[in-house]
């Protein structure tokens, strides 16, 4: 499989005090039905309304990716009730706000294993990107199945059958070209990511893209999620110094 071909901006970032591309761990959904008495299936369904709530916000900030964490390679490992209502959320999201989403110029792409996933499933996912494709307003991807070390395991053994096949020299390897091996090869890497819940870890989470990527924690629980908490992450990285390995001007004359 080749790789995709990468944007001339991919690598770049944002504009100064504002990110580009966002991404979210969206956690908390348990705890937060928890603490309500109510089931952990009401926890994601509401956390489906955050999604939603989020989406709508982020193009009216100036957030013009954003990558959200819906269920990763880990978690089958949990009751068989809550996977099927996992794998449910999709399915729920897509068939009330798909004609909103491409109406409004919102892009889909659903990274992750398709493996494992119902046929019933795929379909639906396929049916979003196609319905989508064209749209360049703002650009929604769903890490669905997604494990970020599994994804790199992956770029790595689809450059080495380009090389098997003759495609490919060992000498071609940078960083560049790798990143086009991964799912999310074509997006700009993720300026922000944000994690609510009040956990503080990537939970394999793009693992390669967050190289430089500023980490925002927040104390809120994801059902309750939006505009407010999403604006307030949005402050917090604006007052970050970003330098990327380099050292500034001012870095240097106080050093004397």
């Amino acid at each position: 499989m080749a790789a995709a071909e990468t944007p001339p901006y991919a690598g770049a970032p944002g504009e100064p005090g504002r990110p580009l591309h966002v991404a979210i761990v969206m956690d908390g959904n348990g705890r937060w039905a928890k603490r309500r008495g109510l089931p952990r299936t009401l926890g994601h369904r509401a956390g489906v309304e955050a999604l939603k709530r989020t989406v709508a916000a982020a193009p009216d900030l100036g957030v013009g990716w954003l990558t959200i964490f819906g269920f990763s390679t880990e978690n089958w490992s949990r009751p068989a009730a809550e996977v099927a209502e996992l794998m449910a959320l999709p399915k729920r999201y897509f068939e009330t706000d798909i004609a909103r989403l491409e109406r409004e110029g919102v892009r889909v792409r659903v990274i992750g294993r398709r493996e494992g996933l119902s046929a019933d499933l795929v379909r639906i996912i396929e049916d979003a990107e196609a319905r989508t494709a064209n749209n360049t307003r703002f650009h929604l991807t769903i890490a669905f199945n997604y494990g970020g070390q599994a994804d790199i395991a992956a770029a790595a053994r689809r450059f080495a059958e380009e090389v098997a096949a003759g495609r490919r020299s060992p000498d071609d390897l940078d960083e560049a070209a790798f990143g086009g091996f991964l799912a999310t090869a074509g997006a700009p890497p993720p300026d922000l990511i944000i994690r609510p819940s009040g956990e503080q870890r990537l939970s394999n989470f793009l693992l390669w893209e967050a190289a430089y990527a500023e980490l925002v924690f927040q104390d809120i629980m994801w059902p309750d999620y939006g505009e407010e908490p999403l604006r307030a992450a949005l402050a917090e990285f604006a007052t970050r110094d970003r330098r990327y390995g380099a050292i500034v001007a001012d870095d240097v004359l106080a050093a004397g």
